[in-house]
């Protein structure tokens, strides 16, 4: 594990003391260690002006910022309602940690845009900006004298990304819509759950975060087309648009074949055996995608008769017979514990996996040899959790992470670097550009 960074002012001394240690679980990771000399981001020089809130529009400007770009959030005064998600935490300032999840390496800058200086401040920034990311209801920008058709005038190279519902045009345009509402309407609970039950949600928040990743590869090729040919555009991404991908290839057999996905819990309608089986004091899941990986699983307890049965090489009939099967691998791997049952499943290559809770998973072999959570220091809480952005580049790797920023933690900076000295600052506060938030 690396040392700990020498203590500064701006860490609090509480947060190493060894109660404090022991009631939050990141201290059982690693502070992040800093790169040095590693190349800078890909997205290096790249500046974003990031309007979001929420999971989908936050998330796909992390990935940019992680990346290397330079995200600026513009804020309200009272800072976006992601901030007061619980629980609230008091080394936050009563905050909650969900924001910490979407907004590393950002910097917060506090707009009024209600009234005109703050509007005409966006604009300065938009002049030399690159991309500009909104996900507000549809109107709410063009209100603000900001929309496409407003800005693309002030910066004929800005790409201008909208993250909607439903779109930002057509007859849905001013429908609000969540992730849960969009897996209910889009088919997805459908096939989630068991039989003599609704569909249920998935508790993650799958079709924003998809959503996310495609506004973050919808931003990436209009930087990439405007590097080719110049020019800047309008990418649009919608969540019900993203919710026809995330259905997965059940879409394609309905639309095909007319079958619908059923809910038969943790089983498949595809594979057999697929499932949950229970060992003597653990539970895991195993995939049979293919007729080796089903003949391996019942060679590995002893069945060779079932692995060659003929009739059972053909998948169809594998799906018929599949609560035979299961019966059969469920008394073979009630006899042994997961700590026998593991290595024999991965020596025979069949793809399985214990079934853990999130904390077993965070707290796993394959996360610490991932390096995928460590912290970073924090102003108010002294250290925060770390989730690695699961990209690896050799030549041009992630940025080092800097956590998410307090409300409002570089607007004066921001306004600095603009060209405005402190009587002009004291002015745009004045005439209520910031609301009621003093920028420090």
């Amino acid at each position: 594990m690396p040392a700990e960074p020498a203590q500064s002012k701006s860490i609090p001394e509480a947060a190493h003391e060894p109660g404090e240690a022991k009631r939050r679980p990141m201290y059982d990771f690693p502070v992040h260690p800093a790169s040095g000399a590693k190349k800078p981001g890909p997205l290096t020089g790249i500046r974003v002006i990031d309007f979001t809130h929420f999971i989908a529009g936050p998330l796909g400007t992390m990935m940019l910022a992680d990346l290397g770009a330079e995200v600026i959030k513009i804020e309200s005064p009272k800072g976006e309602d992601f901030r007061q998600f619980p629980p609230a935490d008091p080394a936050l300032g009563g905050e909650g940690s969900p924001f910490l999840w979407t907004n590393r390496n950002k910097k917060s800058v506090v707009l009024n845009l209600k009234t005109r200086e703050a509007q005409e401040i966006v604009r300065q920034m938009v002049a030399k900006a690159d991309v500009l990311v909104e996900n507000f209801s549809s109107g709410v920008m063009e209100r603000f004298g900001l929309g496409y058709e407003d800005l693309k005038t002030v910066n004929p190279d800005l790409i201008y990304t909208s993250v909607s519902a439903y779109g930002r045009s057509g007859p849905y345009a001013d429908r609000l819509g969540f992730d849960t509402v969009v897996q209910a309407e889009s088919g997805f609970m459908s096939f989630n759950g068991f039989p003599d039950r609704d569909g249920i949600r998935v508790q993650p928040v799958i079709m924003d975060s998809s959503t996310a990743m495609m506004a973050a590869n919808g931003i990436l090729a209009a930087l990439f087309r405007r590097e080719r040919e110049g020019g800047g555009q309008r990418v649009e991404v919608s969540l019900y648009e993203t919710s026809m991908i995330m259905v997965g290839y059940g879409a394609m057999q309905y639309l095909m074949n007319g079958v619908e996905p059923s809910r038969i819990g943790n089983s498949s309608n595809d594979t057999a055996p697929t499932g949950v089986f229970h060992t003597s004091d653990s539970a895991f899941f195993v995939s049979s995608s293919n007729t080796a990986i089903f003949q391996r699983i019942f060679r590995l307890i002893g069945r060779d008769d079932v692995a060659d049965d003929p009739a059972l090489q053909d998948r169809m009939e594998r799906l018929k017979r599949r609560e035979w099967m299961r019966e059969i691998l469920a008394e073979a791997f009630a006899r042994k514990p997961w700590a026998y049952w593991e290595p024999k499943l991965r020596e025979a290559n069949v793809p399985a996996g214990e079934m853990r809770t999130l904390a077993a998973a965070l707290h796993s072999d394959e996360t610490r040899a991932a390096n995928l959570v460590t912290r970073v220091p924090h102003p108010t809480a002294g250290f925060v959790p770390n989730i690695a952005l699961p990209i690896h580049l050799s030549d041009s790797p992630v940025v080092d992470p800097v956590a998410a920023p307090i409300l409002g933690q570089h607007t004066r900076s921001v306004l600095e670097e603009m060209g405005y000295d402190a009587d002009g600052i004291a002015e745009l506060r004045k005439a209520g550009a910031f609301g009621p938030f003093e920028p420090k």
